[in-house]
This record gives structure tokens, C-alpha cells and sequence, in this order.
């Protein structure tokens, strides 16, 4: 067990003070005590986990997914009644309704809005700054990091192929390398994938990241709402378990999705053939192909979060779901994860031996 953080002792307090100083631009930019972003996952940040990050110190994260205007309103509604502090909305780009859902968004005056799931529209990025909201967006290359801030995005999330869902084919690790000492001084950046200790994100902390997010390490929080049976999956899940799926057909991109392995992941496998079946005969195009693909996986990952089933639903993790041991409160994790990032701070300002990081 980590030592208690309520009595910080000379060297957390030391940490806590460089760990302060290292992320205040994230901190300043979220509007929040700690600069730890929740990952948004579908069906599991919802209200209840999403409060708790936020009155946890961090920033909680509505994955809108699939929602109709509606659903996303009332999920907001919630979320205000449960938290008064920040909290943001993922929005995926590809969405039918993305211009109505921004709508939402802004009437109930959310501070920053996530555009996620490919490439967000300029104007939906101009809509969005031109009402005072903050835009964050994903990017998987430095190329494609310039596009989006002099499109007009305030900050940006680079997140590795180890992170859960659907991912890109770069790690953390490289991709930190290649965008934070081109844009990090431009505008503030999140890194995610596979973060499941403190010390990993007080690293990226150190080559210029502002903040992280963390996706994998909420799913067995008491306050998440995912399914016993869908936490359990996770308790015995280790970092190998987590594989991206496989691509039936060069020809019919589709992103990769990173997920415990069962017999779910076989039927997306049948799922790409029938798809592929329905471009090639001119039932669909590939516009609604890949929505299709995408309902696959909202429904299949709603039957293991919250039915239960484990065997034939999605069960999406990042790598770091092996750093999962146990159920814990959202602000136990939160500040195991911001002990260790203090105390290896201090140790490693102080120049001391590599052993005595054990916590």
C-alpha cells in the first residue's frame, strides 16, 4: 500500500511541489486540483464515475458514444446534479448528430469538449471556440497535431496503441518523442495509453506534457457502474490479455479496437466479412460500413458493461488493466497515482538510488 498521503512526509511534500510546478499548465487549462483527465469510455464514464473523477481532483469525461442530443442532455443534467466542479463531453466526429450534440453542449455550458473518432471538422472547431468553450482534440501524428492547432484546437491528447478501444499504430512512448518537443510549448497536451502508475505520467510530465488521461485504471472503481462480472474480467486480466483486433481486409480499413480476448472478438471478426460483403454489393458505402461496425461495437460493449456478458460482449482495456488488483474508491486511485508520481519526483530531483522508488 502506498503511504498514507494525508501526512506527507518531507520528500512528498518536496514531489508534490515539483509535480505542481510541472503540470499548472494542465491544471490552469482543465480548471481542476490535479491535471489527470478520465478517459471516456462508452458506457462506463457516465454520471456517477465522471462526478467522482472531477470531485476527486480531476477532470471527468462524458463519452457521449452513440447518444441521441437527448440522452446526451439528460446525462448532463445528471452529471451537474452529482459535481460543481469541471467536467468535459467526448464527442465523436463521425456522429450523424455531431452538430446538434455540439448544440447540447454548449447551451449547458460545458467548458471543453473532447472531439474524438477521426478528424474533427474545422467549423465544428470554430462553432465550438467562437461560444468560449475550450477544444480538445486526438491526433496520432505531429502532422496531423499542427492541422488541428491551426485549426484552432486549445489542446491536444496524443494517446498510444496501448490505451483500450479503438486505437492507432503508434506507442505512447513514440509518439511523446515525436510530438511534445514540436507542440508542447504551443498548446497544452494530454498524453494517454497504458498509464496505470504515477510515476509513468510524472515521466511525461518531465518532456513537456501538460496533464494525462487514464481510461482503464476507473473501470473497477466503486463509484463506475460497469457490471461485476465486467470488473472481475479486469481483476484477472493481465497486460498480454489486451489485443487489438485484426483487420479482415486491407482494402476495408478498420481501427483497430484493443479488448480482452473471448469469443466476442471472433464475432467482430464475422462481423468485418458480412460488412465487407455488404460494400462490395452495393448495400452500403463506406460512410455507413463504418457506422456499422461502430454499432457492432457500442452493443457488443453494452452487453459486457452493464448485462454482464463477458463471454460474447466487448471488453475493452487498455495494457495497463494488468496494474488493476482491486476495487478502490476514484479518489483512492487518484491519489495513489498522484503519490507516486510526488515521491518519484523528489527522488529523482534528489538524485537518489533507483530501489528505494518501491512505494
Amino acid at each position: 500500500m502506498p503511504p498514507d498521503s494525508t501526512q506527507p512526509d518531507a520528500a512528498r511534500a518536496r514531489g508534490m511541489a515539483i509535480l505542481d510546478r510541472l503540470w499548472r499548465r494542465g491544471r490552469d487549462f482543465l480548471g481542476t486540483r490535479y491535471a489527470i483527465m478520465g478517459g471516456a469510455m462508452t458506457w462506463v464514464s457516465e454520471r456517477h464515475l465522471v462526478a467522482a473523477i472531477s470531485n476527486a481532483g480531476g477532470f471527468g469525461v462524458i463519452a457521449c458514444g452513440s447518444m441521441t442530443p437527448d440522452l446526451l442532455a439528460r446525462e448532463i443534467a445528471g452529471t451537474q446534479a452529482l459535481t460543481k466542479l469541471p467536467f468535459g463531453v467526448n464527442l465523436i466526429t463521425m456522429h450523424p448528430d455531431l452538430e446538434a450534440l455540439i448544440d447540447v453542449c454548449l447551451q449547458a455550458k460545458i467548458g471543453h469538449i473532447v472531439l474524438a473518432g477521426g478528424v474533427p471538422p474545422t467549423p465544428a472547431i470554430q462553432k465550438i471556440k467562437a461560444s468560449g468553450t475550450k477544444v480538445m482534440c486526438f491526433t496520432p501524428a505531429l502532422s496531423l497535431g499542427k492541422k488541428l492547432v491551426r485549426s484552432g484546437a486549445d489542446a491536444l491528447v496524443i494517446e498510444g496503441m496501448e490505451a483500450g478501444g479503438h486505437i492507432g499504430p503508434v506507442s505512447l512512448g513514440v509518439l511523446a518523442q515525436e510530438i511534445l518537443p514540436h507542440l508542447g510549448a504551443e498548446v497544452p497536451i494530454f498524453v494517454a495509453g497504458g498509464i496505470g502508475r504515477g510515476e509513468m505520467m510524472a515521466s511525461y510530465l518531465q518532456m513537456g506534457a501538460a496533464g494525462a488521461q487514464l481510461g482503464t485504471r476507473f473501470v473497477c472503481t466503486t463509484e463506475s457502474i460497469a457490471h461485476p462480472n465486467f470488473k472481475k474480467a479486469f481483476l484477472r486480466a493481465a497486460a498480454r490479455d489486451a489485443q487489438p483486433s485484426v483487420q479482415v481486409d486491407p482494402a476495408f480499413p478498420v481501427i483497430p479496437v484493443r479488448a480482452l480476448m473471448n469469443d466476442g472478438t471472433r464475432k467482430f471478426m464475422q462481423r468485418q466479412v458480412e460488412v465487407i460483403a455488404k460494400v462490395r454489393a452495393g448495400e452500403l458505402d463506406q460512410k455507413a460500413a463504418q457506422l456499422e461496425i461502430e454499432h457492432f461495437w457500442a452493443g457488443a460493449l453494452r452487453r459486457a458493461v452493464i448485462d454482464g456478458d463477458v463471454e460474447s460482449g466487448s471488453l475493452m482495456a487498455g495494457q495497463s488493466v494488468g496494474m488493476v488488483t482491486r476495487e478502490q474508491s476514484t479518489a483512492e486511485v487518484i491519489e495513489e497515482i498522484v503519490d507516486q508520481a510526488a515521491r518519484w519526483l523528489a527522488i529523482h530531483h534528489a538524485g537518489a538510488e533507483p530501489a528505494m522508488l518501491a512505494s
